[in-house]
């Protein structure tokens, strides 16, 4: 779409070029016509003028002057001069503020159609250019999350891990690529912080963890870039191929940015040094290192690499869960965590601990807790179904240590549950509280069991065999108690005094009350309160005596 507007004081001129041209067949959209300077501004504000086509000398004011307010105002519009002097001084001054061509009068139409092709051509080109220097300065501001876009493609195998493929997605997004260049990956896990933080204390430690990372890894090798995987995950890809001195020098940076980790940002940080690889190459890199890190349970910071020697768990016999168990059941808190954690440190220690073998162990743990507790009668699924105990089994297999404060935490919920039915007084005693209070709700023995995670039916047996009652017939006789109270005492309606102790059903408690008291609501009010009053006069007359 072109714009084309004439500007000449004589109208005779302005109907020839209008028809002088086909200008429809040339480019032109819009034909605007004004007769001075102050009527092609008016245009000007109101419509997009590609070309302006300009008689200079006029009455009103010249087009020298019209083309110097042009360019302050619409700087991209493209000027031709129309005059009937071949003024050496007009075309002058003309060409300085920018006119593109000057013509002369009468003009031949193909020589004015040529000037007005020239001037569309050279919009078309300016329009390019800008969109180019758009994309330019959007590709300058980005380049860094363009390229590192990229490799994460390459990473998640959203680019084919084929050369071809590669090539074609580094030229997609202009970004300087050769299938000659090698990279080795060093994969990056903060694996723990190593005190508790906030989640926005989290991000600016991970974002510290990142500029170290670029300081020691990229920019004191020289080269290379960094690749942020998210979960406390980055990718550093150091340019260059390994060699003995290069890995060398790779490790002690790796040593240094663990050591940096630890010293200033509460994090353990474990780097995993690959192998050298080209791009389409690097998923299967990649892929390898983070397997290397899942493997990984016994260390939270240090530098490994895939030709360490690798835990096979070979060897390492499984701990003796029935003395074990002995200790859990003895309630000796202190032993049975020390013998955790020696079995793991010695794991790590010989080299044979790893996911493998931690899971194996881990299972067989909690299967002789749980049996332990099975015995006992007690429901493991209430006494670790709260949120501290859900956090840490689901962090239970990152690492040893991790391990080890889950085991630790189960170990020690399920003593001091043991502890508690060694002795069922202090049982029968939270249950009562329970009850005490709870009696204004509508509670079954479930409810009653599950605050002490204890099955049912054992709970049932020690409570009768302490109390000589039912739990069911315990908590009937305390409701009606506190009923009987009340009718005496109060002038709360029967129906409320049911709801007070968990009776939403008024003609139940009715039932219940009169099967144990032996007298309906109603009848034992009047009965006691009579009762209660005779005795009030009693004790007045003897005082008055």
């Amino acid at each position: 779409m072109c714009q084309l507007l004439i500007v000449d004081d004589e109208r005779i001129a302005v109907e020839g070029l209008k028809s002088g041209v086909d200008w429809s067949g040339i480019g032109i959209t819009r034909l605007f016509e004004a007769y001075d300077p102050e009527q092609a501004k008016d245009i000007f504000r109101n419509e997009t003028i590609d070309i302006l086509l300009c008689d200079i000398e006029m009455p009103q004011g010249t087009g020298l002057e019209l083309l110097k307010w042009v360019r302050q105002h619409y700087p991209r519009t493209e000027t031709i001069f129309l005059t009937c002097h071949a003024d050496f001084q007009y075309a002058k001054q003309a060409m300085q503020l920018g006119s593109l061509d000057y013509l002369l009068k009468p003009i031949p139409y193909p020589e004015l159609t040529e000037a007005v092709q020239k001037a569309m051509s050279k919009l078309d080109q300016d329009n390019r250019l800008n969109e180019f220097s758009q994309y330019g300065k959007y590709w300058v501001k980005h380049q860094p999350l363009i390229v590192e876009k990229f490799w994460t493609d390459i990473l998640n195998q959203s680019i084919p891990g084929d050369v071809a493929a590669v090539k074609k997605a580094a030229e997609e997004r202009n970004i300087p690529f050769s299938r000659e260049l090698t990279f080795v990956p060093v994969f990056i896990h903060i694996r723990r912080w190593d005190k508790e933080i906030s989640l926005r204390d989290e991000k600016v430690l991970e974002y510290a963890v990142r500029k170290s990372a670029e300081e020691l890894l990229v920019n004191d090798l020289e080269n290379g870039l960094l690749v942020s995987l998210g979960g406390g995950c980055l990718l550093a890809l150091v340019s260059g191929e390994s060699d003995v001195a290069a890995e060398d020098r790779l490790r002690e940076a790796c040593e240094k940015f663990v050591d940096a980790g630890r010293d200033f940002f509460y994090a353990g940080v474990s780097c995993y040094i690959g192998d050298s690889a080209q791009a389409h190459q690097m998923a299967v890199m990649y892929a390898r290192l983070r397997r290397l890190d899942a493997n990984n349970v016994a260390y939270d910071r240090g530098v490994f690499s895939l030709h360490d020697p690798q835990a096979s768990g070979i060897g390492h016999l499984p701990p003796d869960m029935s003395m074990w168990s002995v200790l859990l059941k003895e309630a000796k808190r202190a032993e049975l965590s020390k013998a955790v954690e020696e079995y793991l440190k010695q794991g790590a220690a010989s080299g044979q601990l790893n996911f493998d073998t931690l899971s194996q162990f881990v299972q067989d743990f909690q299967q002789m807790v749980y049996y332990t507790l099975q015995v006992k009668g007690i429901q493991a699924h209430q006494l670790f179904g709260d949120r501290r105990s859900t956090e840490l089994i689901a962090a239970s297999m990152r690492s040893a240590a991790d391990s080890l404060n889950w085991l630790r935490h189960m170990g020690d919920k399920a003593i001091g549950i043991i502890a508690d039915i060694d002795q069922s007084q202090s049982v029968v005693d939270k249950v009562k509280a329970y009850i005490r209070e709870n009696l204004d709700k509508d509670i079954a023995r479930e409810d009653i069991a599950n605050s002490v995670y204890l099955n049912p039916d054992y709970l049932t047996r020690i409570f009768k065999k302490e109390t000589g009652l039912s739990i069911s017939d315990y908590l009937l006789h305390q409701r009606l108690e506190i009923a009987a109270g009340l009718l005496v005492n109060t002038e709360m309606s029967v129906a409320s005094i049911a709801g007070k102790i968990g009776y939403a059903n008024f003609s139940h408690f009715s039932r219940m009350f009169k099967k144990v008291m032996q007298l309906n609501p109603v009848e034992y009010r009047s009965k006691h309160q009579v009762d209660h009053a005779a005795d009030g006069s009693r004790e007045s007359g003897r005082e008055k005596s």
